[in-house]
């Protein structure tokens, strides 16, 4: 079959995105459309170009060597258009990792950046944990992200910048019969003889198990055994039921079937929380992320350290430096 004389660059678009996150509804949350939209432009790429470039099921998506082959000239593609756009002051979409799209902070600070620029093409991408995202920043697959950026390799730190958005109060996910479920909030040293799942394991999430660690040493809490990969509500009830495990997350983590969430007190730990870009990047969206993120940090106390607050002594002078006062 012959090569198409012109690809529409939406295409593309999609293409790289279902193959780099694997999962078309994650791929179609990125891109900012319906995944029926998505699919539609995906099988209209792989008609025009006569080959499959996914093979589907309904568990997972796994590209084939078509796909493979593909994928560096999209993005090659892609990139040289988002060259030419912003040469004529048209700047390309800005992708933004905001961790899931249950947690509160990073979509809250894009739902608003999007409104103070609305001009501006801000793309939402679900990959839980920083460390992960810090390469994809790095090597420019990503813009933005949201993390504990102390925790980060001090390789990687070197060349990303931060900014300081939130002291997120944390708490502890637990199976609704659980004896600490009756408790309005959970006293750390109450964890005592608990193995509890901070992510241990996962690449991805290396900065938010280091934090754990930090917290229960001494405290006899041990982290658990890594766990399947809970990709969604019914997987994680399913591995909530199946382990019992108490869960390290944050205040805000969203509420799950047959578990109850309860903020962890005696102290009160803090998840530091900064935006992170690479180095040199200038985009209007980045400039957008960064005001709304001052907004809401002076709103909402967002940086105010409660009397009881524990952090690791490595985060104090991260989350005190680089702080937007726009």
């Amino acid at each position: 079959m012959p090569a198409p004389a012109h690809i529409d660059p939406r295409l593309l678009r999609a293409f790289v995105a279902v193959a780099e996150e694997l999962h078309f509804t994650r791929a179609a949350t990125r891109l900012y459309v319906a995944q029926q939209a998505l699919s539609r432009d995906v099988r209209r790429l792989e008609r025009e170009l006569g080959v499959e470039l996914f093979v589907r099921t309904t568990r997972q998506v796994t590209p084939t060597a078509d796909a493979e082959r593909l994928l560096a000239h999209a993005r090659r593609v892609l990139a040289a258009q988002d060259d030419l756009l912003a040469a004529f002051g048209q700047a390309r979409p800005l992708l933004v990792d905001v961790n899931s799209p249950g947690l509160g902070t990073g979509r809250r600070v894009l739902h608003r950046a999007r409104e103070l620029a609305p001009d501006c093409e801000l793309m939402a991408r679900y990959e839980s944990g920083l460390t992960g995202a810090a390469a994809d920043l790095l090597s420019g697959r990503l813009d933005a992200s949201f993390g504990r950026f102390a925790g980060l390799d001090p390789a990687l730190r070197s060349g990303l910048e931060q900014q300081p958005v939130r002291l997120e109060p944390m708490a502890v996910v637990l199976p609704a019969d659980h004896p600490l479920a009756a408790l309005d909030e959970v006293p750390v040293a109450a964890l005592a003889g608990e193995e509890v799942y901070a992510g241990a394991g996962n690449p991805r999430t290396r900065e938010w198990t280091d934090l754990a660690r930090r917290l229960f040493e001494g405290r006899g809490v041990r982290l658990a055994a890594p766990l399947p990969l809970a990709v969604g509500d019914e997987e994680f009830e399913r591995i909530m039921t199946k382990t019992r495990n108490p869960v390290l997350a944050v205040v805000d983590f969203p509420a799950m079937p047959g578990t109850v969430r309860r903020p962890l007190a005696d102290p009160v730990p803090l998840s530091p929380v900064s935006l992170v870009w690479r180095k040199g990047l200038v985009h209007p969206g980045l400039d957008a992320l960064r005001r709304a993120a001052a907004e809401l940090a002076r709103a909402e106390n967002w940086l105010d350290r409660p009397a009881d607050g524990w952090i690791p002594a490595s985060d104090d002078s991260v989350m005190t430096s680089g702080i937007d006062t726009r």
